[in-house]
């Protein structure tokens, strides 16, 4: 639904907000695994980007963080709650060139958002192997 709505990225980060409340009431637990799938088609700027994460490790309406830090700590909590799970885990980016096209290239700086290249950075810092497809 995030990608559909049409509202732009005010939108998409409105829908995070929606998705970590759920995340912290509603939630199914999803079954934990190694190898997750992100479909990359609708990540045109960086709340895009949290909202088809969160789908990818916890299914639909799904919450990852909607910042670095948020989704350090949510990947933090999820490996500790499922240790049973390999690590490092390994995320296929479908449909990567959107991302990349979309992003920009110029590093960050206080108010800008993420390029493709700083997400990329951060989802290896946070010990995902990342298979851009």
């Amino acid at each position: 639904m995030w990608a559909r709505d049409g509202t732009g990225a005010d939108g998409r980060a409105h829908w995070l907000a929606v998705a970590r409340e759920y995340a912290r009431q509603l939630a199914p637990v999803r079954a934990p695994t190694t190898t997750y799938h992100l479909d990359g088609r609708h990540i045109t700027d960086e709340p895009a980007f949290y909202c088809a994460l969160g789908e990818a490790v916890h299914g639909p309406g799904g919450y990852a963080g909607r910042s670095p830090d948020t989704l350090r700590d949510m990947l933090t909590d999820c490996l500790r709650h499922t240790t049973a799970t390999p690590s490092p885990r390994t995320l296929i980016w479908h449909t990567a060139h959107t991302a990349r096209t979309c992003l920009g290239v110029t590093p960050r700086t206080d108010d800008r958002a993420r390029t493709f290249e700083e997400l990329l950075t951060l989802l290896r810092q946070t010990n995902i192997e990342v298979v851009l497809a």
